[in-house]
């Protein structure tokens, strides 16, 4: 096993700025996000007021306020050099920092979870005491202090593109599960159990179908049963068009960046195309710090509870990536059937063998293993110990 390479690009150190601060060159906001208004707050240099603005959910009217209050400092005679501000994730996404740092305003997205709140039976909370939160833990952010609140990396345009396609086809592929739920269960209730609306020719034999007592399927039902059966044609067309167009790129560019990386994952007997493609977009093309970070934005650390001599495992944090987490979840168990010989399955077997009860929790423990030696694959080259791989094309 070779040793893992030096990590060489920069890394951003998101739980604090390392900027230096200076409060007397530096306007600062926060924005509280809705749909139709935003609420804006600031600090000022200079001005002893802490100012708070409603404003209509527009981009350029934050800018301009951005620049009224600018001119105010300039007038209290500091010259702002920084303009830093920050909001929290949410359905908004991250468009609105991407449009703040193309026109020089230093934009962040505070992750909403890392942001301490009162623990009080029943808090108040408004806009206004949100935006008194978001101030005080990014100032404490922007002076460089850790544990304040913690910082989303800004995906590009592109980034956010390239995970389209697979995230669509997780959705699609849940809606042909319902609808092939819901078709044997309008059965079911009809007592007809022997149909199988998965196959191609299910549309044909739905007329001849007959209940026990003999009789056709009544005419509102099979009309419903035909929309449905016609729905699930379709559903199953589009993912088919979304598999066909991945592999499609592949063939085009196979060493542009995110692709070489979903070959050499997919060299791995086990993991098929949409695995890989799937952990390539999610984490694997991140850049993340190490291995414990890699272990935390998969969700697969634990949550430790511990006080006095109590010394007690609440189970999984679920505070990271949940495609990430259930796709090694299902991953670790298929792994385990087709790498039987690798030195992670023998490690499972060796620890599950006498204590078959363990087996599901311990499969975690073997998804987060594998995560963080996938994430060494990929990145530097080095192979699971005992992995058996498929021929290199």
């Amino acid at each position: 096993m070779r040793k893992p390479k030096k990590q060489k690009k920069p890394l951003n150190d998101l739980s604090r700025s390392l900027i230096p601060f200076d409060p007397n060159q530096t306007l600062t906001a926060v924005v509280e996000l809705s749909k139709k208004a935003w609420l804006v707050a600031g600090i000022i240099p200079g001005v002893e007021r802490q100012p708070l603005k409603k404003l209509a959910a527009d981009e350029n009217e934050l800018l301009k306020l951005l620049e009224r209050w600018r001119a105010e400092a300039e007038k209290a005679g500091h010259k702002i050099t920084r303009i830093a501000v920050a909001f929290e994730t949410g359905r908004d996404g991250f468009w609105l920092a991407r449009w703040l740092r193309a026109r020089g305003i230093e934009a962040h997205v505070i992750h909403a979870a890392s942001v301490a709140v009162s623990r009080e039976h029943r808090r108040a909370k408004t806009d206004r005491l949100d935006t008194e939160q978001l101030k005080r833990a990014f100032l404490g952010w922007l002076r460089g202090e850790r544990e304040h609140c913690k910082m989303a990396a800004i995906p590009t345009v592109a980034e956010e593109d390239a995970k389209r396609p697979h995230r669509e086809r997780e959705t699609l592929v849940g809606e042909h599960t319902t609808i092939v739920n819901r078709v044997k269960a309008t059965l079911a209730r009809l007592g007809v159990r022997n149909f199988n609306p998965k196959l191609k020719k299910a549309p044909e034999r739905l007329e001849h179908l007959r209940t026990p007592e003999g009789e056709p399927i009544s005419p509102n039902t099979l009309a419903e049963l035909q929309r449905d059966l016609a729905r699930k044609q379709l559903v199953a067309e589009q993912i088919g068009q979304i598999e066909k167009a991945r592999l499609e790129q592949l063939k085009q560019a196979p060493k542009a960046g995110a692709n070489l990386m979903v070959l050499v994952l997919v060299r791995v007997i086990g993991i098929g195309i949409e695995t890989a493609d799937m952990l390539v977009k999610e984490i694997l093309s991140r850049n993340l710090r190490d291995r414990r970070a890699v272990a935390r934005y998969g969700g697969l650390t634990g949550s430790p509870d511990e006080s006095g001599s109590q010394r007690r495992e609440k189970g999984l944090a679920r505070s990271g990536n949940a495609r990430v987490r259930k796709g090694m979840i299902q991953l670790a168990w298929r792994f385990l059937e087709f790498q039987k010989e690798s030195a992670l399955a023998k490690w499972f077997r060796a620890r599950t063998e006498n204590n078959r009860g363990s087996r599901k929790k311990m499969i975690l423990a073997l998804a987060r293993k594998l995560l963080i030696a996938l994430w060494h694959f990929v990145r530097d080259g080095v192979v699971p110990e005992g992995v058996v791989l498929r021929p290199a094309h």
